[in-house]
């Protein structure tokens, strides 16, 4: 049996199709491969860390001044209970040493020496 040649062409045609899906195919399975996806995203949050950085330089250029008091204000807050905590044992000591109480029969009193 031989085929006519629009048969022929229609064969030719479809394996032609066939290749180009099988192709497609193997480029998808390739993008979607844990790999590509991994390297992609490391890839893209690193450049879009740059670009942070870069616009973070700038504005401290622009500002210089309001960006060391911010840095400031952020460490003052972060470091805000040890700090607390030196200055209630610096108070503590100073007025711990500072004031003695004596009692006589009849009052109290305080002295500061």
């Amino acid at each position: 049996m031989t085929d006519t040649p629009q048969v022929a062409a229609a064969r030719i045609e479809v394996e032609r199709s066939r290749a180009r899906l099988m192709t497609t195919a193997h480029e998808l399975q390739h993008r979607i491969s844990p790999g590509t996806l991994a390297r992609d995203a490391w890839q893209g949050a690193r450049s879009k860390g740059a670009d942070l950085a870069e616009d973070a330089v700038d504005a401290v250029r622009a500002r210089p001044v309001a960006t060391g008091g911010a840095v400031a204000a952020v460490a003052l807050f972060l470091a805000r209970h040890p700090l607390m905590d030196l200055a209630g044992k610096a108070w503590g000591g100073m007025s711990g040493k500072r004031r003695k109480t004596t009692t006589s029969n009849t009052r109290n009193t305080e002295t500061i020496e």
